[in-house]
């Protein structure tokens, strides 16, 4: 097995950890486009965890484009599925952390420029803004 080094933790669902490691694996060209990636048997013997687990992870990806099958071959990497992971994870960044960064920074009267030169480090927060 390539990659998939990361250890499963209790934090969220084994199968959402299953296709997140397959997305960072595909981020770092671990897993090029058009490559195969480990079949849900080889995942579950390697993470000791239910094969239907690892395939719900598997699927996961599939449904969003990330991963396609070739009958009797196995599971590849689509063409574009590294755009489309940092897309979506870009996507995912902007509504979780972004987003409420904005609020915040708006209901305590910091400026963007402010805002930038914080987020630049250039600059600490004042007792007095």
């Amino acid at each position: 097995m390539k990659c998939l080094n990361e250890i499963l933790n209790q934090e969220k669902s084994i199968y959402l950890q299953i296709s997140e490691m397959i997305e960072n694996d595909i981020l770092r060209d671990v897993f090029l486009e058009e490559e195969k990636v480990p079949s849900t048997n080889e995942l579950a013997k390697f993470f000791k965890i239910n094969p239907a687990t690892a395939a719900k992870g598997i699927n996961l990806l599939v449904d969003e484009g990330i991963l396609y099958k070739k009958r009797g071959i196995g599971m590849f990497v689509t063409q574009g599925a590294k755009q489309a992971v940092k897309k979506k994870r870009k996507d995912a960044f902007y509504e979780n952390f972004i987003k409420s960064l904005l609020v915040e920074a708006a209901s305590l009267g910091i400026s963007e420029e402010e805002l930038i030169e914080m987020i630049r480090g250039r600059k600490q927060p004042s007792a007095e803004s």
